[in-house]
This record gives structure tokens, sequence and C-alpha cells, in this order.
């Protein structure tokens, strides 16, 4: 069971890149929920996926030497997740069709994985702790990055095609 938790039904067993087909996964799962009208089930999603990690993690990672192995692809969906919801959300809330307004599922889809490759910051320093939690915390620190730099641009594109004034 705890397998199948840490690699998500298998998805970290892809090659190449297993944390990209995660987050891939992760966003077209989020944009299901979204078309089907249950965008608030992506941030509860994130925090059931952050739980199942913290609890399946230590056990998975415990005896190797390699404290973030390759395989382990939760984090990546958790911290996906977590960066959609900063657009999928107010996309919901406005009865917005998400494929109608899909730079907010590409912007945090990409920010995500430049974070979670970059790590500056937060995420680094979360990621040098060698632990579960390091593992888990530097893909919510990449979420929360990818998601605040999601409302960012999208503030300034839309201020750029509306005009600042109005």
């Amino acid at each position: 069971m705890r397998g199948a938790v840490v690699t998500v039904l298998g998805l970290g067993h892809l090659r190449p890149a297993p944390g990209t087909w995660a987050s891939a996964a992760a966003t077209l799962a989020a944009l299901g929920l979204a078309m089907a009208g249950l965008a608030p089930l992506v941030p509860v999603g994130a925090v059931l996926a952050t739980a199942l990690g913290l609890l399946a993690v230590p056990g998975a990672i415990a005896g190797q030497a390699d404290s973030d192995p390759s395989e382990i692809v939760i984090d990546e969906v958790a911290g996906q997740w977590l960066a959609l919801s900063f657009t999928l959300l107010p996309l919901w809330a406005r009865g917005v069709d998400p494929l109608a307004a899909w730079p907010g599922l590409v912007v945090p889809f990409l920010l995500f994985r430049l974070f979670d490759i970059w790590k500056p910051g937060p995420i680094g320093r979360a990621d040098r702790r060698g632990d579960a939690l390091g593992l888990m915390g530097d893909d919510l620190w990449a979420g929360l990055f990818a998601g605040v730099g999601s409302v960012i641009l999208a503030a300034i594109w839309h201020g750029a095609i509306i005009g600042w004034g109005g």
C-alpha cells in the first residue's frame, strides 16, 4: 500500500522525469475535477496528498541512502494541486470554463516544475533537510511559489490587456 501511495499508483516509475509525469497527471486530474464543477476538491486533494505523503514517505525512505528517490512522486502531486488551486478556485468562483482560461493550467504547471527543479530559498532549504518532511515540504513550497507567481502573472497579463487604469 505504501508503495502505491508514494509512487501515486506507479506514476513514479515512468521514465524519464517521473516528477514531471506526476505533475502532468495531477494537472489533468485537477482539470477533470474543474470541468465537473468540483474545483474546490483540488485544494482538498492537495491536503489529502500531503497527509498521505507524510504518513507513507518515512517508511518508504527508511534505511535508504537516497532520502528523495525519484520514484516518490506524491510530493509532486501535492505541490502541483496546491499551485493549481490558486487559479482553478477563482475560475470556478466566477463560473469560467477552465479550458477557456487554459493559461490558468499551463502557467502553474510550468512554474511548479521550474521552482521544483531550481529550488530557490525555502524550497532548497526544505529539500536539504534530507527527511520525509523535507521531501514533501520542498514541493509544497514550490507549489506555493507557483500559485502566487501564477496570480502575479495573471494580474500583469490582464492589466496589460485591459489597461492599468481600467
